[in-house]
């Protein structure tokens, strides 16, 4: 669905986005992480057809996004992180205009305007005006918006910014509900847990660079070597603290109130042993577990020391 080969945007000396490659299939809900600054919003307003890259090239759908802007428009609905909507509309209008603007008939509008306000929780509000929604309510009006001509790929930047938690719950169903229906959605956030709920891939860009791709769970498996053990004994801790220290695989090793903690580089294979012999050397092993990472986790350790020139 999206295709991105050596795309640079530069702002004189700066550089937004560094020579980014990267696909995305379609029907993929794809997370894109960064910090503020990294090259997020950047790139979207390039797939968005909003920004000329200064070099390299985009493809949404097989056009090519500064060649066929009008081609990537139909295919595509546009949530930036700020955006603007009209006071004085109520939400079917608001809707209306917008159907209206992608050219559709007037029954068009009135079969689908109610269809967009069912799914996003809004049929309720169907005659208020938008000044009167909440700021939840606002951005869900908004997605509905991006929805009206049916596009195919859906580009989400920050969609769940400044919103509370009840509000981010919602959106989050809705979105989990687009991805039942096999949209392609490029949605970028800070609220990492619950991005990794809903999207299939993440890509982390961190200084206009890609330094990862690939599903949560491949990268989570590519960090074991990072693994953390939590074991929990019934007596000896301090006795086996020791032993553990001169572990082969173990890094780092601590005590407290919850057991004793390894940082440990081996295989699994590696971590069956090293329980195989604490059992062997006769202490009483009451809980032997891996931390699990989480997508923060994945986030903090791909992007440690990854300041690049």
């Amino acid at each position: 669905m999206i295709e991105i080969k050596d795309l640079t945007k530069r702002y004189g000396s700066f550089t937004a986005v560094d020579s980014l490659t990267m696909d995305i299939a379609k029907g993929t809900v794809f997370g894109f992480v960064g910090p503020n600054g990294a090259g997020k919003s950047t790139t979207m307003s390039i797939l968005a057809t909003l920004l000329a890259p200064t070099s390299g090239s985009a493809k949404v759908g097989g056009f090519e996004v500064t060649e066929h802007p009008g081609d990537v428009r139909r295919l595509i609905g546009y949530m930036p992180d700020f955006f603007g909507v009209y006071d004085n509309f109520k939400t079917t209008e608001y809707l209306d205009f917008y159907g209206a603007s992608y050219g559709l008939s007037r029954a068009e509008r009135k079969k689908i305007i109610p269809q967009l306000l069912e799914l996003v929780n809004l049929s309720d509000k169907a005659e208020f005006y938008v000044d009167s929604l909440s700021r939840g309510m606002k951005q869900r009006l908004c997605l509905a918006r991006c929805l009206v001509h049916e596009p195919e790929l859906l580009i989400l930047d920050e969609p769940a910014s400044g919103m509370d938690p009840r509000a981010r719950i919602e959106m989050r169903e809705i979105l989990k509900e687009l991805k039942l229906m096999g949209k392609t959605i490029i949605i970028s956030s800070h609220i990492l847990p619950e991005l990794a709920e809903m999207v299939d891939e993440i890509g982390v860009i961190e200084q206009g660079r890609l330094i990862a791709k690939g599903r949560v769970s491949d990268i989570q498996q590519g960090m074991r070597a990072n693994r953390v053990l939590h074991i929990r004994l019934l007596e000896r801790e301090d006795e086996a603290l020791a032993m553990l220290a001169e572990e082969p695989y173990v890094s780092m090793s601590y005590l407290d109130e919850q057991g004793i903690h390894l940082h440990f580089g081996g295989t699994d294979a590696d971590q069956a042993a090293l329980l195989g012999r604490l059992i062997g050397h006769g202490y009483r092993v009451v809980s032997y577990s891996e931390a699990q990472t989480n997508l923060e986790d994945v986030f903090m350790e791909i992007t440690k020391g990854a300041k690049l020139s």
